[in-house]
């Protein structure tokens, strides 16, 4: 099969402590699950290579076929644990203390399809599980190579909370095309403080396309020399802002596959995410005409800025 998307990561258990509720939510999550629901509301063809434990739901399973996502990559190893995260939001949401509880073993190259035939491949680790030859064999195969380097800039601490380091292998920038994270993570990834000079640092390795998200100040876009503010869409309420940056990236994918402008890409990125952040994980993610319909205000929007 043909694919507009494979995204590559761990599905995980996300156990989301959100401040004006007692009990925490414990939901499907992982950068891949956000990438792909959002792609494949904007009728993205989709497909995911994870890996996930014997306690890995099969009601997830079940409502990610449901979505129309191919998880014929996805392997479950039983006598395994999937990967887990605790989540604890501030008051105000803007920060959080993020906990790993339990961690997949590593996607290798034999873990990925014979013949994978995409126009795009993302590369979505959470939590190291991704490396380098993995990424480059991946780039063998698609048009083009896509990388949050969220995963792979996240430090654990003897009781599993996550800090940033610096990107250990940077010869993973030399095969991507797309690079896409939030400042701190650019930051963190290049060990630059000042913003321009982190992003001039990743197109020097190649990469055409530089996206950085900032929340509700929008993302940077910074393709062939020009960068561009995209805004953010006001979500009508904020209720869990985790996956925004995954949804704008799956958002972004979607139209990129369809040779549309970037900076219109981004657009939709933009209103993806607004849509996440209204509900709690990826069950939310809003649909393709309203989507489109908050990405048309927004591209509006940053023309005329």
């Amino acid at each position: 099969m043909s694919f507009d998307l494979t995204v590559a990561g761990h599905f995980c258990i996300d156990t989301i402590h959100l401040p004006n509720r007692q009990k925490p939510y414990t939901i499907l999550g992982g950068s891949a699950a956000y990438v792909s629901l959002s792609a494949r509301r904007l009728r993205a063809n989709v497909s995911v290579i994870s890996k996930v434990g014997g306690d890995f739901p099969k009601a997830y399973l079940w409502w990610l076929s449901q979505e129309g996502i191919n998880l014929a990559s996805v392997h479950i190893i039983e006598h395994e644990k999937t990967t887990k995260f605790e989540l604890q939001y501030n008051s105000d949401l803007s920060t959080r203390i993020l906990r790993l509880a339990n961690k997949a073993p590593l996607i290798t190259v034999e873990d990925l399809p014979n013949r994978l035939e995409a126009k795009v491949a993302h590369l979505a680790p959470i939590a190291g599980e991704i490396q380098y030859d993995v990424a480059e064999r991946l780039k063998q195969s698609v048009k083009v190579l896509s990388l949050d380097v969220q995963g792979l800039v996240r430090a654990f601490n003897e009781k599993g909370v996550a800090a940033n380091k610096p990107l250990e292998d940077k010869r993973i920038l030399e095969v991507v095309d797309i690079y896409k994270s939030s400042i701190e993570e650019l930051k963190a990834a290049t060990g630059m403080s000042d913003l321009k000079m982190a992003i001039k640092t990743v197109h020097d390795f190649g990469v055409e396309t530089v996206i950085v998200t900032m929340g509700a100040k929008g993302a940077i876009l910074s393709i062939d020399g020009a960068e561009y503010e995209v805004p953010a869409y006001p979500p009508n309420r904020l209720v869990d802002p985790t996956g925004a940056g995954d949804a704008f990236i799956g958002g972004f994918l979607a139209e990129y596959v369809r040779d549309k402008e970037a900076f219109w890409c981004a657009c939709v990125g933009s209103a993806t995410a607004s849509t996440v952040v209204e509900g709690v994980g990826p069950t939310l993610i809003g649909y393709g005409g309203e989507i489109l319909r908050r990405a048309e205000l927004l591209y509006e929007k940053g023309i005329k800025h």
